[in-house]
């Protein structure tokens, strides 16, 4: 029955034009990340998708300590099959001041479900230290996936700036984007909040970067009661994001938000692999305010070609800010791409 619905699945999204695009080249990403459940799927979702080749995960404290973010991304791979090395980057910001992790998805980051059991470890050697080889070897290939905080970016980025040019995109889920308000603030997106300095070096650089805010993981884009009732029943990796997104349902349910909730990098990663995803972007120079006042952490972006009042500039316009994307079927889209691996459970 499961294969049934899901072979109907399939038809529904092809007949409706969403198809892979056999003739492009695979293009090669590193997925830097701070594993929570959301980055999770995120992983899952890059796995599973032939448009990309994972080079590696590269991990870093904030949504959980280090060595749980570890563990994390680790089992998530494991679950697709995916055997891409995994490295373990910083544990403090970029100034070397600790980080207290913080998760609204449970003490583990994965709904403390007892899910993370991976069979293999981490490899030897640093995060950034892989970050800079790679690029080194892959010039003008390598786009990097930043899913948590910018520190092991800027980290690479300092040690290794002439390599760091030859990045050919850096992906990032942060900001609040054009529209939303922040959520580790009112103006200040969790991910830039936990180390603004390190996301003002990234956006100061010069090398390409695309920006999905909060704002188009908001409305449709949301993953509802129902969108984890179809994931639950499509086999383990089904059961195990599902589980995974657990502690965030109850705290939505808790303030008063109803069962719907972000999913921002898994969107985020929709938006790597399927360019067709976004529906709207705007070339901006994006700034970040580091100042330890009540703008900590927000980025102001200046829209190119749009004339303001009072401020000018020479601005770098190197941000590409996704303004929106196919909302409506941002699930779907989701579960077609993860459906192969889940049909072979």
């Amino acid at each position: 029955m499961k294969r049934m619905l899901f072979a109907l699945l399939i038809m529904t999204l092809i007949f409706s034009g969403t198809v892979l695009a056999e003739s492009e080249p695979v293009r090669k990403i590193i997925i830097d990340t701070d594993t929570g459940a959301d980055d999770a799927s995120a992983l899952i979702l890059a796995a599973c998708s032939p448009e990309v080749e994972i080079e590696g995960v590269t991990v870093l404290a904030g949504n959980v300590g280090l060595e749980q973010g570890t563990k994390n991304a680790l089992a998530a791979l494991e679950l697709t099959g995916c055997d891409a090395p995994v490295y373990k980057g910083s544990d403090t910001r970029s100034d070397g001041t600790s980080i207290s992790p913080f998760s609204v998805y449970g003490t583990d980051g994965m709904g403390d479900m007892d899910l993370i059991h991976p069979e293999r470890t981490a490899e030897e050697g640093d995060a950034i230290d892989f970050i800079l080889d790679t690029v080194r070897s892959n010039p003008g290939e390598i786009e990097i996936v930043m899913l948590g905080p910018a520190t092991n970016i800027a980290r690479a980025i300092d040690k290794d700036p002439e390599t760091m040019k030859q990045v050919k995109r850096i992906w990032s889920m942060g900001t609040s984007g054009i529209y939303g308000p922040g959520n580790a603030s009112p103006v200040s997106e969790f991910n830039v909040y936990l180390d603004a300095p390190a996301y003002s070096r990234l956006l100061d650089f010069g090398v390409p970067v695309t920006v999905i805010g909060l704002d188009v993981c908001d409305g449709e884009s949301k993953w509802t009661d129902s969108s984890f009732g179809k994931l639950a029943e499509f086999g383990r990796i089904g059961r195990f994001i599902t589980d995974s997104f657990s502690g965030i349902r109850e705290f939505y349910a808790n303030n008063g938000s109803g069962g719907s909730v972000m999913n921002c990098d898994g969107t985020a990663m929709l938006c790597v692999v399927c360019p067709d995803f976004i529906t709207g972007s705007r070339q901006c120079h994006g700034s970040c305010m580091t100042d330890a006042r009540e703008t900590y952490g927000q980025v102001v972006f200046y829209q190119k070609g749009f004339k303001y009042d009072l401020t000018s500039g020479d601005f770098n316009y190197n941000v590409t800010l996704v303004s929106d994307v196919d909302r409506k079927n941002a699930f779907m889209e989701y579960m077609y791409r993860i459906g192969s691996r889940i049909a072979a459970d």
